[in-house]
């Protein structure tokens, strides 16, 4: 059975000031465009380029005690597959393959060919999970190499992941380990494929959206509570609840639910267990919760730093200035007010900024300092594409200094960037920098 998903994003926010102090060089943007090794550090399998992706793998009872129910999850964004014009729409056509293999060769495996439909241009472009694959198998218990392969049925790109899992024997006790989803109420029988939309990055947009943990019992009492809690990266406990079960003795289920503005923005480890069980029956789960599931910011303050050049200076003022328990409810207004196109579940004039800020890291980097923080990236951010750039370096004999023009043409904008130390550190001459904020503030304004 396989279940396509296509436009279910992670739910809302992708996401991030002016003045303040800067942070270390390179500090605020260590991870932020490779959004992919926090997920690795998260246990999840994950692809990069040509075709990035991000995969799970849970396991849940089977009808019988030698075999156990696997629950494949796969998110993709829109962005990384090839769209052909089908009539009015675009399509994508993709190719998913999953084996378990033993010491003795392949023991289960499964593959299908998938399509995602959208109706305009733009939708292809998305950068967010707008893509949800997944798939349920049966697989004796044992100790496999897993592999995924996920293939671009109208391109070239490819990518194949593999680890070692251990599918685990149930025998009608135990629990399963909490699965994070987006939907579903799961399953009454081990017989039945739970009806379930997992959620494969296990990630929740900050102050915007509910986490869900799906968790099955077998051989609890029926009625009975799980004590659930939420523990940061340290190991601190940032939220508790119990959770009840509702079923059979043979078969249980709870819903965790982590409601908007309980979580703090990072990553954590969620975990679930009976009372008085001891933590040797308890079952753990990673989740993240994040401004974006493609740009890995998942620090609070380090957003704030970020978002320095950012138009809207007045919403970035009231997401420094507010405290810790208000930042949630603060946080959706700032997305709210700055998203250009409200039925999209982007915020377009935040992935445009972010997008900016990847470029000027990739070609303004000076001696050491990251590309945003430099004169030409700061420049670059804020106003975008110079129409003409004149770079007279080169002719240091007549112009007497190093340096680079940018002209804005319909700005009326010239600024000059001179390298006076002679160690490629490019600043504004005094003269274009009190230019430069007048054309900044004139934007704001309009």
């Amino acid at each position: 059975m396989a279940v396509l998903a296509a436009g279910v994003a992670a739910c809302g926010p992708a996401q991030r000031s002016a003045s303040g102090p800067r942070p270390e060089p390179g500090a605020a943007v260590s991870t932020l465009f490779d959004a992919g090794s926090v997920y690795g550090a998260m246990g999840l399998l994950v692809a990069g380029p040509p075709l990035p992706f991000v995969a799970t793998l849970n396991y849940v009872a089977d009808a019988t005690a030698d075999s156990t129910l696997a629950v494949f999850g796969l998110s993709l964004a829109n962005h990384a597959l090839s769209f052909q014009r089908d009539g009015s729409a675009f399509t994508a056509h993709y190719h998913v393959e999953v084996a378990f293999r033993a010491d003795t060769g392949a023991v289960r495996q499964f593959a299908s060919d998938e399509a995602v439909r959208v109706r305009t241009f733009p939708e292809t472009l998305r950068g967010d999970e707008s893509v949800i694959y997944q798939q349920f198998i049966t697989v004796p218990p044992g100790i496999y190499q897993v592999t995924v392969t996920v293939r671009d049925r109208n391109g070239p790109a490819a990518s194949h992941r593999e680890r070692t899992d251990t599918v685990p024997r149930f025998a009608g006790q135990g629990m399963s380990a909490p699965l994070a989803v987006y939907q579903g109420a799961g399953r009454t029988r081990a017989s039945d494929v739970p009806k379930l939309l997992v959620n494969p990055r296990a990630t929740v947009s900050y102050g915007a959206d509910t986490l869900r943990f799906y968790v099955e019992a077998y051989g609890a009492r029926p009625g009975a509570r799980l004590v659930a809690r939420a523990l940061d990266p340290g190991g601190h406990e940032i939220w508790r609840d119990t959770v009840a079960l509702a079923g059979t003795e043979a078969l249980a289920t709870g819903l965790a639910l982590l409601r908007p503005g309980e979580l703090p923005v990072g990553a954590g480890r969620f975990e679930i267990g009976r009372l008085g069980a001891g933590s040797a029956a308890t079952r753990t789960a990673p989740f993240l919760v994040s401004f974006s599931d493609q740009w890995a910011i998942t620090n609070y303050d380090e957003m704030i730093s970020l978002l320095r050049y950012f138009e809207r200076q007045e919403w970035v003022d009231k997401l420094r200035q507010a405290p810790p328990d208000q930042r949630p409810a603060v946080w959706r207004a700032f997305y709210k007010a700055t998203d250009p196109v409200e039925i999209t579940p982007e915020n377009e004039a935040l992935e445009a900024y972010f997008r900016r800020i990847q470029i000027a890291n990739q070609r303004f980097r000076e001696s050491g300092e990251p590309g945003w923080l430099t004169d030409r990236g700061e420049v670059f951010i804020s106003l975008g594409e110079p129409d003409d750039v004149f770079d007279f370096t080169t002719d240091v004999s007549r112009a007497g200094v190093r340096g680079v023009r940018w002209t804005y043409n319909a700005l009326r904008l010239t600024l000059f960037f001179q390298d006076n130390t002679g160690f490629g550190r490019f600043r504004l001459t005094p003269l274009s920098r009190a230019e430069y904020q007048r054309a900044v503030a004139q934007r704001r304004r309009s």
